[in-house]
């Protein structure tokens, strides 16, 4: 049973950015509505209030660029300290869209192929990694591929440790369907660090973060984080322990902050540090999902028509639907404590970011995505955003 507690008091909006937030123009939606900063902000606050979100960032993107970035509520309750642009947060499966963009630089460089076996990468066979003995004496390791992993294709769970045995094993046939994994994600990051000689941080703030300017990010935590960070905190608003990781995961250990992924989302729809091709071939359809849900037991039942008429499907690295706006392009991430999304509607050269630190976030983020952007085809139900108000109480 689950209980919203009005907090309005707490949500008194704090701008991370005042002047970019002060100065913004206004920001024109799909549907074709003006939103000046003002109703983007009585918006933002009243859901906030509504659902008990502790802290939000919002960025709105126009013509490929930030035009808006404004942060709301508290990064830590108990001090009552802002949040804002410069606020590290985690970004959970944010970190699988970057690790794409990473991957398809050496794709273009041909230093990877997306189609050739990951093991002909490898020194040794898979089986011999301590990590991967669990699939030794099973013959289909050797035909998983980047594109397998990059597409949550390789019929490998999301995470061993959800598993009864915490035992790695493949749940189906690699390349037979869609079936979001992780561990597909932790395999290719093996085969990167093998093909460069470099570690992921190492290669991350060398291809991603430096070029692009995102100076509070890391795939592993910061002595610099310290200084500003921000708490998660579950549905019923009690502060979660926060971790400070120091193993770089591909498919979820992102340290970011909202200044940061906005310019990582702005960088990716200018297609800046990679070539039209492979921005095209990263962010097209490339495998449909027919499943009513991404996660849980619904995640293998057949979706319903609304999933089938947008086309809702993956590329490489991030989530694609078909709009009436043209084909759009997404990802999520999400934690106990922790919910964000993010989506692109490339011929429109709009977008929008959403970064929560609260279980509750999600609950509010459909009526975010229509309010701010006139997004309705974002298939809600499929990501579980299950508004507040009809959430069980």
């Amino acid at each position: 049973m689950k209980t919203f507690l009005p907090i309005s008091v707490l949500l008194v909006a704090v701008s991370a950015v005042p002047t970019l937030a002060q100065r913004a123009p206004a920001f024109h939606t799909l549907d074709g509505r003006t939103l000046r900063p003002a109703d983007i902000d009585r918006t933002v606050q009243q859901l906030m209030d509504s659902a008990n979100v502790p802290g939000l960032a919002v960025a709105l993107l126009e013509n490929n660029q930030v035009r808006y970035l404004h942060t709301y509520g508290y990064r830590n309750l108990a001090t009552k300290a802002p949040l804002e642009s410069e606020t590290a947060m985690y970004g959970a499966s944010f970190s699988k869209a970057v690790f794409a963009y990473l991957v398809m630089q050496l794709v273009q460089e041909q230093r990877l192929d997306l189609d050739k076996p990951m093991a002909d990468y490898l020194p040794r066979p898979l089986p011999d990694y301590e990590a991967y003995r669990d699939l030794a004496g099973d013959a289909r390791w050797p035909r998983l591929t980047a594109r397998m992993a990059l597409t949550h294709t390789t019929g490998l769970p999301n995470w061993r440790w959800i598993e009864p045995d915490k035992k790695l094993r493949f749940k189906f046939e690699p390349g037979a369907r869609y079936g979001y994994s992780g561990e597909g994600l932790q395999l290719l990051q093996l085969v990167v660090e093998t093909i460069t000689g470099q570690t992921l941080t190492q290669l991350s703030e060398a291809r991603v973060f430096g070029p692009l300017g995102m100076a509070h990010t890391s795939y592993v935590w910061q002595p610099a984080f310290e200084a500003n960070y921000a708490l998660g905190y579950d549905e019923q608003g009690q502060s979660l322990e926060k971790r400070r990781r120091t193993k770089p995961q591909a498919a979820g250990s992102l340290e970011t902050t909202p200044a940061d992924y906005a310019r990582f989302m702005a960088a990716v729809m200018q297609g800046r540090g990679l070539t039209p091709t492979a921005k095209r071939e990263m962010t097209r359809l490339q495998v449909r999902i027919p499943f009513k849900a991404q996660f849980g037991p619904l995640a293998t039942v057949a979706a319903p028509d609304s999933n089938r008429a947008i086309r809702l499907g993956y590329g490489l690295g991030w989530g694609t639907f078909e709009s009436p706006y043209g084909p759009a392009y997404f990802k999520e991430g999400h934690d106990d404590g922790w919910e964000n999304h993010s989506v692109v509607f490339a011929g429109r050269k709009l977008g929008l970011l959403l970064m929560g630190n609260s279980s509750n976030a999600d609950k509010i983020f459909k009526a975010l995505l229509e309010k701010l952007l006139g997004d309705k085809a974002t298939p809600w139900q499929w990501e579980n955003y299950v508004p507040y108000q009809y959430a069980e109480k």
